[in-house]
């Protein structure tokens, strides 16, 4: 049973939901959960160990034996492994691509899915991801689904890549972005989809704050929260 509210925000890759969540979840005093940051941990460290992306026996092994925490330290939510902070180690594109393909392995997802609920459940979250509204909180009490044109996705992933220092191609960055949302939206295991509760949100001419605003005016409307 959980003890306050569950908001959740779901989109294809870039689309905003990181820094809006970051955002929302810091104006409202809740917790912040990236649930795709899960996804990336299981990545990291399949590519620490060496184990090939199609080791499906080897990634379920990871999944059983890793530690995940979400810690909060100041204004900020870090992601541990084995007590490690890997935060920023696993927004590479070689973690990336990683996760993108793990995502749809049974036993990661059914690992994380457990996590995930054990952390919401407490209520008082604002968790983000492709499935957080369709299959691990169905029952939240408001879902948003973030969305923006593709140019406009790939130029964000682009600029954030480049300002973590990795030299990369802005047309590669949207090629690849395009590439995640098929596998994304096809994928037999919880595809990404629009939840039939969920507000869609379109950003592409929004303002990180315009958007923050919105979903906070909509949870006020619609919850008990103060």
């Amino acid at each position: 049973m959980k003890n306050g509210i569950i908001v959740t925000i779901d989109g294809p890759s870039a689309a905003g939901k990181s820094s809006v969540a970051r955002l929302l979840a810091k104006r409202l005093g809740f917790l912040y959960l990236d649930s795709g940051a899960l996804y990336r941990a299981i990545g990291w460290k399949a590519l620490k160990d060496g184990i090939s992306i199609v080791d499906k026996k080897g990634i379920e092994r990871i999944c059983k034996k890793i530690r995940i925490d979400v810690k909060k330290m100041g204004d900020e939510f870090r992601i541990m492994a084995d007590h490690m902070d890997i935060t920023e180690e696993i927004r590479g594109p070689e973690v990336s691509r990683m996760a993108s393909e793990i995502s749809a392995y049974p036993a990661v997802r059914k690992g994380l899915l457990k996590l995930q609920q054990d952390i919401g459940r407490k209520g008082n979250v604002v968790i983000e991801g492709r499935d957080t509204g369709t299959v691990v909180f169905p029952e939240a009490d408001i879902k948003f689904y973030l969305d923006a044109d593709i140019k406009v996705r790939g130029e964000r992933r682009w600029k954030e890549l480049r300002s973590g220092g990795f030299d990369v191609d802005l047309n590669l960055t949207i090629r690849e972005i395009e590439e995640r949302d098929r596998k994304d939206q096809t994928r037999t295991i919880a595809p990404l989809m629009v939840p039939s509760d969920a507000i869609f949100i379109n950003n592409t001419e929004k303002t990180l704050s315009d958007v923050a605003d919105l979903m906070l005016k909509e949870i006020k409307n619609r919850t008990d929260y103060p």
